[in-house]
């Protein structure tokens, strides 16, 4: 440390505030040396950097409580850290607030800060953003370990009913953790597929029967069939609810709800086949079957259970909810615009087919879309004038939001192969060390990242846990301060 116009160590018994205000102070970060005067310094007085400018009245023991290391002979402060996120955290001192270089992982950046004792809330906006992102990315990816070696482990304190239970939910919600399992997702695929044919094949007249009344009804092998199905899907749902570890999460869950309403509606159909005849009229009794079997299409929408494709479809339509609003937007003005336009001049023409504007809001839709059926099409010059602009109106306004969706697609799929991948090799990796007998030293670090920062049971028996510099201690609320460069993978 150097004071301006003396080479010696500064007086205790200056004045301190004058003393502050003209020190300057020479760090040497990663090999990078950077210069800093007081004045700058003291606007921030809880920093680490404003600290140095006191510590030399405390002796060595008070310097290197702040610094890894301190030249006398140079005068110069050294800290083992990233020269590259310094250079970004000591904008805070000239523009009172810190940006993120790209290139730089948002987690390492958040534990630089955290050295260097500068606030978050200095952080911008948008590198808020990032790092709440990369946040998300490492707690999905202690998630997926965490739920990888519980199924891996047993816990012999846990009850043998615990242990079945458990068994049970592997068996029957995750397919990869057996050959069996699999064997049963693929029967559960095929039952799916077999009860949404044979509600398909069961409305062609000619595979229909006619019963005493005159009444046309599905025929008798269908019917058998469509009941074995759905007495494997109401097994699978009772077990499934049984076994479940949170049941009223269960319940609660959207796909779970689509197999209650596509099993639901044959067991209200069947009580009212034979029950409610008694207590209603027959017409009506038959009125409300018909609806309910209606309701039978929704098991197909238990093939996304067994498809990550459709999963990532789902997930990504849900972040696409900004763009999908602008889509039917621009639509509905599009739409409201041309069929008030073509309905005002088409009334010239003696066999106009626009009889209201309502009635021509099908044409706008079926002309913007590109779809024309043609039973609604405008006669005048000017109305197909209109009907020129209006589809080349709807190609824009359709194409302009389509992109953003197909990014969001793209960009959730590959994070999702992504962190497959990451909890794949963190695995291998302890297995690797586990070989090594290397894991006993780091156990306590990774069960703070599979944690959370939360003690708790761990069933693993056969991996002990080991530790990967790709991880940052995210999850875990105590600071770890390195003692040298790292970088996250």
């Amino acid at each position: 440390i150097k004071m301006a116009g003396d080479s010696g160590f500064p007086d205790v018994d200056t004045d301190r505030s004058d003393l502050n205000e003209e020190t300057e102070i020479v760090v040497n970060v990663g090999g990078v040396r950077q210069v800093f005067y007081g004045d700058n310094l003291n606007q921030y007085p809880e920093t680490r950097l404003a600290e140095l400018i006191n510590c030399l009245s405390g002796g060595y023991d008070s310097i290197f409580s702040l610094c890894d290391d301190y030249d006398p002979g140079k005068r110069e402060f050294y800290f083992d850290r990233d020269p590259d996120a310094f250079k970004c955290i000591i904008d805070v001192y000239y523009f009172g607030e810190i940006h993120m270089k790209k290139g730089i992982c948002p987690i390492c950046f958040k534990n630089e800060m955290e050295f260097w004792k500068v606030d978050l809330k200095f952080l911008d906006d948008c590198c808020k953003t990032h790092l709440s992102e990369k946040k998300e990315e490492l707690e999905e990816i202690a998630r997926r370990v965490q739920l990888i070696l519980d199924d891996l482990g047993v816990d012999a304190s846990e009850s043998r009913w615990k242990r079945c239970q458990k068994y049970i939910w592997k068996f029957l919600e995750k397919p990869e953790s057996s050959y069996p399992a699999r064997v049963i997702a693929v029967l559960s695929f095929l039952f799916i597929l077999i009860s949404s044919v044979v509600m398909c094949v069961g409305t062609i007249p000619d595979l229909q029967v006619v019963d005493p009344e005159g009444n046309r009804m599905e025929h008798p092998t269908l019917d058998s069939i469509e009941t074995a199905c759905i007495v494997w899907f109401s097994m699978e749902y009772v077990l499934r609810l049984i076994s479940s570890p949170n049941k009223l999460h269960f319940v609660l869950s959207f796909m779970n709800i689509v197999d209650v309403l596509a099993i639901l509606p044959f067991y209200v159909s069947l009580t009212l086949t034979h029950l409610g005849a008694k207590l209603m009229e027959l017409s009506n009794v038959q009125q409300a079957v018909q609806a309910l079997r209606i309701m039978r299409i929704a098991r197909i929408f238990k093939l996304a259970r067994h498809s990550s494709g459709l999963q990532t479809l789902t997930y990504a339509l849900k972040r696409s909810f900004k763009e999908l609003g602008l889509l039917l937007m621009y639509l509905a003005v599009g739409i409201f615009v041309f069929s008030a336009l073509g309905y005002t001049m088409e009334q010239s023409h003696p066999e106009t087919l626009f009889k209201s504007i309502p009635q021509s809001f099908w044409w706008a839709i079926i002309t913007m879309t590109t779809v024309g059926y043609g039973d609604i099409y405008p006669k005048t010059t000017l109305g197909k004038l209109n009907a020129a602009i209006s589809f080349l109106c709807g190609v824009i306004a359709i194409a302009l939001p389509i992109h953003p969706i197909i990014n969001n697609f793209v960009r959730y799929y590959n994070k999702q192969r992504v962190l497959e991948t990451a909890a794949k090799h963190e695995l291998e990796l302890m297995e690797l060390n586990s070989a090594e007998g290397k894991a006993a030293s780091s156990k306590s670090e990774l069960e703070d990242l599979v944690r959370g920062g939360k003690e708790g049971p761990f069933h693993s028996s056969r991996l002990k846990v080991s530790h990967s510099d790709t991880f940052i201690h995210l999850l875990s609320e105590e600071k770890h301060y390195r003692t040298r460069l790292q970088s996250c993978k």
